[in-house]
Order: structure tokens, then C-alpha cells, then sequence
């Protein structure tokens, strides 16, 4: 794309956000969204008060936007993918489960950052693809990947398997039960390989990284720091011949130190992110690159986990598979140095379903200009800079489908519901199981139940979740 329509693009979005930075002075940015796997809100220094160190999440969150409350697209990773790949919420979504997948007519961010002129790449984890050469990175709009492709190959570390551009490659430093290369770590060196290249547009990047997910594995140099500070209580997996928790049939290897190797993993992660920041100003991308660091849903318990012993959700209530906060409020991270020149904390509510609208206003693209684009997300484009648009309130929407063989179903085959406005939350348990009501600005942990104290807003709630139902 020519330079002057780069730059009149620009001048279009730098109308809609009221001046944000002088049109001769910048082209639109470089777009690279980070997302861990399973990292709960209060496992980064910025959001708490956790053991585990983060000085590189920590500085980005300093020097840019902290979001405090910000959502994933659902409480599992591949909804939450879909969630997030395609600008829909519950309400758009025809079966979200834990088995969503993208559909071939769907229209994901990638192919709306293609329509507007820019290069397009995948690292690290995908989980949402059902058929290679129709649902893989290829078919939904990016120029090319790298990383696992099914749900199955993003639970492992150390794999043996990995995908380029939808030829299996196979990973011989990891054959024979070796763990020579480390899948995040392989992620990170692509797609900086990717970013030092030479391209003629702007480029937009995710990097989705497949940790801390169990299974727990991480290299020695990361967990070695954390082994005299957490107490050494093993994970045991099927070492003993009986199974150390309900998940240890699918993470039967044992941890000696689970809290160590687990704090190392995020450790890990923070030093990748580190590395992909310092590619940038080497290349002199730094200042016009807008990054986004977040995870796709809340922290598991599995294999060895211990949200509890890390306060992994705190203040909130939940894990992985609830609705409630816990499992769906999620750490929001972003840095655009050129726009967002005084760091600060946002307060605004906003979802996975609001990214593919806020890329496509940062790129310039009109959605109305993309065949096939079905969104119910709303641009946040506009609290990317110093002075931020107010977001208009709304209803944010969640939906879950429990299913036979996950160990916390508790009811399989049931649907859990919830939904946000301003500071109200609600959530059912399932469809015939009664709507709770909470004020989640006073009441974060969801403690006390409110529908008896404000009926009209409890109805309001009710109305949505039964408009919905089934």
C-alpha cells in the first residue's frame, strides 16, 4: 500500500480519536497481540501483590495502560479464542462450549488487518482450527504461522510435533522423552525472526503462547530462583500408581517443586515478552508498535497448578470454567508509546469481542467495508491515548457449556450464563438454576447476593439470561 494512503488512513483515525498525535509525524502502528494460557489476574507484579517476578509485564503496565477490568472472550481458551479471533460475544455464538471452533465463512481480525494493507502472522498456540486448509491460520487470514494447531498439542512443553505453515515439523531436540526445546521459547524466537524481517507494511503479530497451562515444565534457569523461596511440595502425577489429583491421567509426569517450576513459567514468559520489546527498539519499531498483553481466560488447577496457594484470582472469585470473575477477569496490558506517552490505570469494562472492532478502527478499515464481518464488539480505540473517550456502558455476555468429562461439570451438559453493566454482575449456574446478582465495583468476590435488594435490575438480568437460554 502507498505511503500517502497509509497515511490518510491514519489522518481518518486520528479524527475519531480528537487528535491524537499530528498526522506528518506518524503512519498506523504495528499490531502485536500477546496472549498467555491459563494466567490468572493476579500473577503479574503490576496487578498484585504475587511472589512471582514480572519486571518486563511490569515496566509495559507502568509505561503504558493498566486496564483493571478487562474480560476474556470466555473462562476456556478455545470460545475465548473464537471470542477474540472474531469481534462476537456469547450472544453471537452458536455453541459456546469448550470445543468452539471457527467455522470457514467466519471473518477474523487477520483478515480485517488484510484488508487494510497489513502483514498478517501466527505464533504459538491456535486450538480453535477443525480442518487443515480450511480453518488453519492459512484459511483465516494470516500470511503465515507457526505453533499448534489442535487443543490436544497445546497442553504440552516440550513437544514432538509443531506446525509451519501446515506442514508438520518435527521437533528431534524433544523425541525420545528429551526436552531440549521448549515450546514457548521456540514461539518467541519465530516470531522475532518475524519482526526483524523486512516488510513493506505494517505488520500485525499474535503471539499465543501455550503457558502456564499445564502440563508444568519449564527450563531450570527459570524455576532454579523460585525453588528456596516456595516450599517444596510435590506433584506427584501417577508416580505412585494412583492419581494425585483429578487430573493426573493427563499429566501423569510428577513436579518435584510445582510452585517453583509454575512461578518459573510466568517468569519465562515475562523474559519472552522482554525479548519481542527489545527486537522492537532495536529495529527502531518501539514507539509506533501497539501491544497488547493478556491471558485467554482465568487460572487452572491443574496437574499441579495451586491457584489458591498463589492467590492466582484475587479479589475475585472463580477459576477456569466459572463465570464468575474469576474465571473470566483478566490482566489487560497496553503499550503504544507514540499514542500513550503517560502511563496510567483504566477502569473501563471492555472484552475479548471489543479487539477485532478496536483493531480495525486503529487500522483505518471501516467494518462495513469487509464482507461477511459479524461482530457485536465496540471499538476501545478510543482510551489508547493520554486523554481517552468515555466507552459508553453496555451489557458484556458470557455463556458456557459444561461437558461429560470435565473432572469440575458438577452439571454436565448445562449452561453457565453471565453478564456485566456498569458495576452490576450477574450470573445462572444453569438454565433452571436461580440468577445471582452482585455489585461487582463494591463487592470484586462476588460474596453477597443481591437480587432481593434490587429486583428491577435482577430482572433486567434475568430478561437477558432467558432471551438467551438453550
Amino acid at each position: 500500500m502507498s505511503r500517502w494512503i497509509t497515511r490518510f488512513f491514519f489522518l481518518v483515525f486520528q479524527m475519531g480519536l480528537a487528535g491524537l498525535v499530528a498526522a506528518d509525524d506518524v503512519e498506523r502502528p504495528n499490531i502485536i497481540f500477546i496472549m498467555a494460557d491459563d494466567l490468572g489476574f493476579n500473577q503479574i507484579g503490576a496487578y498484585g501483590d504475587t511472589p512471582i517476578k514480572t519486571p518486563n509485564l511490569d515496566q509495559i503496565a507502568e509505561n503504558g495502560i493498566r486496564f483493571t477490568q478487562a474480560y476474556s472472550g470466555n473462562t476456556v481458551c478455545s470460545p475465548s479464542r473464537v471470542s477474540l479471533f472474531t469481534g462476537r460475544d456469547g450472544r453471537l455464538m452458536e455453541n459456546n462450549s469448550n470445543t468452539v471452533q471457527l467455522k470457514d465463512i467466519d471473518v477474523t481480525m487477520a483478515h480485517v488487518l488484510k484488508h487494510a494493507g497489513y502483514d498478517t502472522a501466527l505464533f504459538g498456540k491456535y486450538s480453535i482450527g477443525s480442518q487443515m486448509g480450511v480453518t488453519d491460520p492459512l484459511a483465516m487470514g494470516f500470511d503465515t504461522w507457526f505453533g499448534m494447531y489442535s487443543i490436544l498439542e497445546g497442553h504440552r512443553q516440550y513437544p514432538t510435533i509443531l506446525w509451519q505453515d501446515g506442514v508438520k515439523q518435527r521437533i528431534e531436540a524433544n523425541e525420545g522423552e528429551k526436552k531440549g526445546a521448549y515450546a514457548q521459547e521456540l514461539f518467541t524466537e519465530k516470531a522475532i525472526d518475524y519482526i526483524e524481517g523486512e516488510h513493506e507494511n505494517p505488520f500485525f503479530v499474535v503471539l499465543s503462547y501455550s503457558s502456564p497451562h499445564a502440563e508444568l515444565a519449564v527450563p531450570k534457569k527459570y524455576s532454579d530462583p523460585y525453588e528456596s523461596v516456595f516450599p517444596a511440595k510435590p506433584y506427584t502425577g501417577m508416580s505412585t500408581g494412583e492419581a494425585s489429583d483429578k487430573y493426573a491421567w493427563y499429566y501423569p509426569e510428577p513436579v518435584a517443586n510445582p510452585h517453583a517450576t509454575f512461578a518459573g513459567m510466568v517468569t519465562a514468559l515475562d523474559d519472552y515478552v522482554g525479548q519481542v520489546v527489545e527486537t522492537l527498539k532495536a529495529k527502531g519499531l518501539a514507539d509506533n508498535t501497539l501491544i497488547f498483553f493478556t491471558s485467554d481466560n482465568g487460572p487452572h488447577d491443574e496437574g499441579g497448578g495451586a491457584p489458591e496457594f498463589f492467590r492466582a484470582s484475587e479479589p475475585y472469585k472463580g477459576m477456569k470454567r466459572d463465570v464468575y470473575d474469576g474465571g473470566i477477569h483478566v490482566p489487560m496490558i497496553v503499550s503504544w508509546p507514540q499514542a500513550i506517552t503517560q502511563g496510567r490505570v483504566d477502569d473501563t469494562p471492555w472484552a475479548f469481542a471489543d479487539v477485532l472492532p478496536t483493531l480495525a478502527d486503529v487500522a483505518g478499515v471501516s467494518l462495513n467495508s469487509v464482507p461477511r464481518v459479524k461482530t457485536n464488539g465496540v471499538s476501545v480505540a478510543g482510551l489508547f491515548q493520554d486523554e481517552p473517550d468515555v466507552i459508553p456502558e453496555r451489557v458484556l455476555y458470557w455463556e458456557f457449556g459444561k461437558q461429560a468429562g470435565d473432572p469440575n461439570s458438577g452439571i454436565v451438559g448445562e449452561v453457565f450464563q453471565a453478564a456485566r453493566r456498569g458495576p452490576w454482575k450477574a450470573v445462572r449456574y444453569g438454565m433452571e438454576a436461580p440468577v445471582e446478582l452482585y455489585r461487582i465495583d463494591k463487592d470484586p468476590g462476588e460474596s453477597e447476593e443481591l437480587s432481593k435488594q434490587h429486583p428491577k435490575v435482577h430482572q433486567e438480568f434475568v430478561s437477558l439470561f432467558e432471551e438467551h437460554k438453550g
